[in-house]
């Protein structure tokens, strides 16, 4: 163990760890010998899996029993958050430790992660991991740049019954499949089963990235008439848009994401009931194919040597100020489940109520690994907070959005987030201004900017933001997106 306290000293304090991460954890690996045990990892990432969708967080409509189980018999951080809630910027900030400015994967439409940003899978396989990706990346080039022990993904979007799939192995890639017929969340677990079941000698990465319930919501064929007859209540601000969004930026007011009387192709839910039920539908597969999972690792006798992490690119409005969708800085979409089972290390029915992001993820699996967090990174690992550890952690961060003009209307913003306050900046031209005190308005209705008496703390807050973005390296210089910015109606081919 002094080997690798002598290495973990020494990467920390090395000032070129940005620029040969990839160098360092392939030193680390081979000081750190037999004397630390790797455990297997299983990260899971939903598709806008709101934090209040399980039952084990509170939701009294559906059930999720395994991911209840991964949260009960771990860590459930209650306050998780994504710093861009749109699935591509997500993605990548999950899988380098680094914001969207950063990574330069801004938007769906700018997707390229920098070449010259290892991936956490990078850096796990070169410290001796085998790894496996399953499902949506959604960056340009769906990952099929970086090397992979197995690979089974899709370009962009799937198609929910006639999903088009690459699959590789050892990093060789074979050509596109189309799958008629088979519905892809059930594609996607029935192969890394397969995968899981193979025998090696190493531990294993797997990265299994669900594409249910992403719009336009199409169920598992088994799964059409759940929930029938199940009363849908409408959230407190749901009718704020027929108020005409009292108080708000017309940047709000405007954007196309409402429930109804908005068309995006064919993305757009026609009543409130409609969409939280299919969305919960896709969260119940979630639940049972992560069961199918966990089941797998149990007849392996595998589960309990396998750390498992679960989280969402982003959050989902279900009818909050009339909306779906995501992109906004409310809190339904940029609020996420974080849990963290992790036996031996975390004790099962751990809580954490400090703000974790996806920033974190990345330094966590390192973490696990028992390999160092890169000092790029801009995120930090949790697994102290899990292991109740007693750390000084972060009182506010930094969020922002860019992908404009295009899908929803929504206009690009920065923002940040304490514990009680949120205050959000339309940067674009006319530029329009949000401020929430969270503790006396958790549903985000009255906006206090420009009301007497909050001058000083909106001073305070923009202040920090900006302290926050030179923090972060933030040099990027929002550009518009060539989206037209009403996408032509979705037309049958």
């Amino acid at each position: 163990m002094e080997t690798r306290r002598t290495v973990l000293r020494y990467l920390a304090g090395s000032t070129a760890l940005a620029t040969s991460s990839m160098s360092c954890v392939e030193v680390f690996a081979r000081q750190l010998g037999s004397d630390y045990e790797k455990p297997n990892i299983l990260c899971i990432v939903g598709e806008g899996l709101r934090w209040d969708e399980l039952s084990l967080t509170g939701n009294k409509v559906i059930q999720t029993p395994n991911m209840d189980r991964i949260g009960r018999e771990g860590c459930v951080f209650h306050n998780a958050f994504v710093v861009n809630a749109l699935c591509l910027p997500s993605r990548a900030t999950m899988l380098t430790g680094m914001y969207s400015h950063s990574t330069g994967a801004v938007s769906n439409v700018e997707g390229k992660i920098d070449p010259q940003l290892p991936l956490v899978s990078d850096m796990l396989q070169k410290a001796g991991y085998e790894t496996a990706f399953l499902g949506k990346s959604h960056v340009e080039g769906a990952l099929m740049d970086h090397y992979w022990d197995y690979y089974f993904g899709f370009l962009g979007q799937a198609d929910y019954y006639r999903p088009r799939i690459t699959e590789g192995i050892k990093g060789k890639y074979g050509p596109e499949k189309l799958y008629a017929g088979e519905y892809v969340d059930t594609l996607l677990t029935h192969k890394a089963v397969e995968w899981l079941r193979q025998k090696r000698d190493k531990p294993f990465c797997m990265f299994l990235w669900f594409y249910a319930p992403h719009a336009p919501f199409f169920r598992p064929k088994d799964m059409v008439n759940d929930l029938k007859g199940v009363s849908i209540s409408a959230p407190a601000s749901f009718n704020e848009d027929e108020k005409g969004y009292p108080g708000k930026p017309r940047a709000v007011a405007d954007a196309d994401n409402k429930i109804g009387y908005s068309e995006v192709y064919s993305d757009d839910p026609r009543s409130l009931e409609e969409l939280v039920k299919d969305h919960y539908v896709g969260v119940e597969d979630n639940d049972r194919n992560i069961g199918v999972l966990l089941k797998e690792l149990e007849r392996q006798g595998q589960l309990e040597k396998t750390a498992v992490l679960l989280s969402s690119d982003h959050g989902f409005f279900l009818g909050e100020h009339h909306l779906y969708d995501k992109r906004l800085m409310y809190e339904p979409s940029i609020r996420v489940p974080m849990l963290l089972r992790y036996p031996g290390k975390v004790k099962p029915g751990v809580t954490s109520d400090e703000m974790v992001l996806n920033l974190d993820m990345a330094p966590t699996l390192l973490q696990m690994a028992g390999l160092p967090v890169p000092g790029q990174m801009q995120g930090q690992s949790m697994l102290p907070l899990a292991q109740g550890e007693d750390i000084a952690w972060r009182q506010d961060w930094l969020y922002e959005y860019y992908e404009y003009p295009g899908f929803e209307n929504v206009r690009p913003c920065r923002g940040v987030r304490t514990k009680r306050y949120k205050y959000i900046e339309f940067f674009v031209d006319p530029k329009e201004y949000e401020l929430y005190d969270l503790e006396k308005d958790p549903d985000e209705m009255n906006n206090l900017y420009g009301k007497p008496g909050y001058d000083e703390l909106t001073s305070h807050l923009r202040a920090r933001m900006e302290e926050l973005r030179k923090r972060t390296n933030d040099t990027y210089q929002y550009r518009p997106t060539g989206m037209p910015l009403y996408p032509e109606p979705f037309k049958q081919k």
